[in-house]
């Protein structure tokens, strides 16, 4: 592999929020250490979707998952796939739909909870968490601390190549208490800071680290739509490639040809939208 690549997926934090509750990733981007970019989600800006869009490459309106009731084995090339086929060894610490759209369908709490499959042609070291019982009342999200512990255990043990992390607590903060609320604020400084230790471990074990989210949120806590409070959200990335310069806006279709071709991996043909980092 020409790089190692961490990719770190926050869930459900609009544009607004990012600037002005991370202090700790708007530091490194003060100090020079990472660079900024807004990006935008597909649609429909719904999570399961947003999550197939993120490793394919491809709209939903291609790889057919329509929303969070809609998750299946998809069939397009991704960025899993496409490492392992470059023989790159994968790591993934996340919602049980990442799972189900990129190892196998339907999710099985016993099978898929936590599994080591080096031989697999997608991940290879999987750690998922399924949230059943998920409501505003109870959240049944994992501390997001364990979640980033697990990921670098997992490249301590395993010697990753590529690792992707999703956290739903911020989605779940939003869905429950909406943007313009303590709690809210309270929840972006927690995740700043159970965050910030991890970043200079993981790049001093030689990773480079992507910190985005799948789509934001509009201040009543909803996503799905059309509007820029809900499919804008930051990118933050910690490495040595080049990027574009002035305020642009990405396109989420770029994420996946855009890690491929910091790993030196080609992007497959179903991957039409151009890397932003090169």
């Amino acid at each position: 592999m020409k790089r190692k690549v961490l990719l770190i997926v926050l869930d459900g934090v609009p544009w607004r929020n990012w600037g002005r509750l991370f202090g700790n990733l708007e530091g490194w981007v003060q100090s020079g250490a990472a660079r900024k970019w807004r990006m935008r989600s597909v649609l429909p800006s719904t999570s399961a979707s947003c999550y197939a869009s993120i490793h394919t490459g491809v709209t939903p309106q291609v790889h057919g998952c329509t929303g969070n009731r809609n998750v299946f084995r998809l069939d397009q090339p991704d960025v899993f796939s496409e490492v392992r086929k470059a023989g790159g060894v994968t790591g993934a610490v996340a919602h049980s739909f990442w799972s189900e759209f990129f190892n196998r369908a339907p999710f099985d709490h016993v099978r898929d909870i936590e599994y080591d499959e080096p031989e697999s042609e997608s991940i290879n070291h999987g750690r998922f968490h399924s949230m059943a019982g998920y409501g505003l009342i109870n959240q049944m999200t994992p501390s997001d601390v364990d979640l980033f512990a697990t990921l670098t255990s997992l490249c301590l043990r395993h010697g990753l190549d590529y690792g992707m992390l999703h956290t739903c607590t911020l989605d779940s903060m939003g869905h429950r208490f909406q943007h313009e609320s303590h709690e809210m604020d309270h929840a972006c400084f927690v995740m700043d800071e159970m965050l910030a230790p991890f970043i200079p471990r993981w790049r001093s074990a030689g990773y480079e680290v992507i910190v985005t989210a799948d789509h934001g949120q509009d201040t009543r806590g909803h996503h799905g739509g059309h509007d820029p409070l809900q499919q804008e959200f930051a990118l933050y990335y910690f490495g040595d490639a080049d990027g574009p310069a002035g305020n642009v806006l990405l396109d989420q279709l770029q994420l996946a040809p855009t890690v491929l071709k910091l790993m030196g991996v080609a992007a497959p043909a179903s991957m039409k939208a151009e890397p932003f980092l090169v």
